[in-house]
């Protein structure tokens, strides 16, 4: 049986915050709502992880802080997290002004009741 690579996120257990964002434009079973709604939240989070990774360089400089590759490598796992988690409780509330401003853009409808889910 053919593995078929166009099936749905809920098809394959795979969630719209689990696709990259290039199969993500050009999925045909993703709503445009969603599409804006995850790549606002993703946008969110990039801006996160690099507002944190600034906010803990003095901590890391410290005597706190250890060095090598290791201790950076688990550092930035943590900021991405960190910031993932924000981002997708509703961070900083960017997320939802970018997503109604993209939905304006591309003409897609943006109801308030899909922010509480």
């Amino acid at each position: 049986m053919p593995i078929d690579f166009q099936s749905t996120p809920l098809q394959r257990g795979v969630s719209v915050r689990d696709m990259p964002l290039d199969k993500l434009a050009h999925s045909s079973t993703v709503s445009p709502e969603d599409k804006v709604k995850e790549v606002s939240r993703q946008f969110e989070s990039i801006l996160l992880r690099q507002i944190l990774t600034e906010a803990q360089k003095p901590l890391l400089n410290t005597s706190l802080g250890k060095s090598g590759a290791s201790a950076a490598m688990y550092q930035d796992l943590m900021t991405s997290q960190l910031a993932d988690q924000i981002s997708g409780q509703g961070g900083l509330g960017l997320s939802h002004v970018l997503q109604a401003q993209l939905g304006r853009e591309m003409g897609v409808n943006h109801s308030q009741s899909e922010d509480a889910s």
